[in-house]
C-alpha cells in the first residue's frame, strides 16, 4: 500500500510540513517522486516513520533520532523492544505521579494522612527512572552499577529540603551559564563560580565525589548528543564551555 504525503499525514496524526522537513533532513524520504511531483511513501517508509515517532514520545531529539537511524546497524526488531521497555518504564513514573496526587487530594480533603516524604517520593522516583532510561546505559557502562545504585540510593533518601535545594541549584547553573558564555573565558571568576555550582550539584546525588568523574561526566556531556542537547538548549557551544570551566577548576 502507498501513500501520498498528505494521506500519510492523516494516518500519522502529524502535518504534511512535518514530514517535508524529515524528508529534507534525511530522516525519512519518500519511497519515490510520481508524475505529478507528489512524494509516494510505501511500507518500509510507514514502519520508518511509526520507529521515528516512537523516539519522539520517548523525546529523544531529531539529531539524534537521525545517527540511530541512519546507522547501518540499526535493528528495527531489536529497537521495537527497546521502545517497549522504555514506554512501560515511562507509564509506571506517570503511575507513580498519578498516584501521589490521587493522595494528595484525599489527604487536602481529610480523607487520608499523607506525610511529607510522601509528598516527595514519586518525584525523586521519577527523577531516577527518566535518568535511567535516558542515561542509564552510558553511565552504567562508564562508573558501574555500584556506583549509579548508590546515587540512586542517595537520592531516594533525600530530604524535602535537600532535594528543593538541589533543583534550585540546576536552575542556577541554567541562569548563570549563558553569563559565563558572555566572557568567552572558561577560566573567568563566573565560568568557575558555574563549575563550582555544578560540583555542589553533583553531590546531592553522587555518593562520592571526585575531580576525575567530575571531569569525565563533562566530557561525557559533550560526546554523548542527548546531554549535549541538555545544555546547548541555552546557547551554542554551551556544553563545550561548561566542559572547559569545569576541566579548568577540577585541574586547579
Amino acid at each position: 500500500m502507498e501513500y501520498t504525503i498528505s494521506k500519510l499525514a492523516k494516518l500519522a496524526g502529524i502535518s504534511s510540513r512535518t514530514l517535508r522537513y524529515y524528508d529534507e533532513i534525511n530522516l525519512l524520504k519518500p519511497s519515490r517522486i510520481n508524475s505529478s511531483g507528489y512524494r509516494i511513501y510505501g511500507q518500509k517508509e510507514i514502519d520508518r516513520l511509526q520507529q521515528i515517532l516512537f523516539l519522539r514520545e520517548l523525546e529523544v531529539d531529531l539529531g539524534t533520532i537521525i545517527q540511530i537511524m541512519n546507522e547501518s546497524s540499526f535493528d528495527q526488531f531489536s529497537a521495537l523492544l527497546d521502545h517497549q521497555n522504555k514506554l512501560i518504564q515511562k507509564r509506571a513514573r506517570l503511575d507513580k505521579l498519578i498516584e501521589t496526587i490521587d493522595k494528595t487530594i484525599a489527604h487536602q480533603k481529610g480523607e487520608i494522612v499523607m506525610s511529607n516524604e510522601e509528598k516527595f517520593k514519586a518525584f525523586k522516583e521519577s527523577l531516577i527512572a527518566e535518568n535511567e532510561v535516558k542515561y542509564g546505559e552510558e553511565i552504567r557502562e562508564k562508573y558501574g552499577d555500584k556506583t549509579v545504585d548508590e546515587s540512586n540510593a542517595k537520592l531516594r533518601g533525600m530530604s524535602k529540603e535537600d532535594y528543593a535545594a538541589m533543583e534550585k541549584l540546576g536552575n542556577e547553573i541554567f541562569d548563570l551559564l549563558p553569563k559565563a558564555i558572555a566572557t568567552g573565558d572558561p577560566t573567568s571568576e563566573i565560568a568557575q563560580e558555574l563549575a563550582e555550582k555544578h560540583k555542589e550539584w553533583l553531590t546531592f546525588s553522587w555518593a562520592s565525589y571526585s575531580k576525575e568523574a567530575h571531569k569525565g561526566l563533562a566530557e561525557m556531556y559533550v560526546a554523548d548528543e542527548r546531554f549535549k542537547a541538555y545544555y546547548d538548549k541555552v546557547a551554542k557551544g554551551a556544553t563545550e564551555f561548561l566542559r572547559d570551566a569545569i576541566i579548568n577548576y577540577v585541574d586547579k
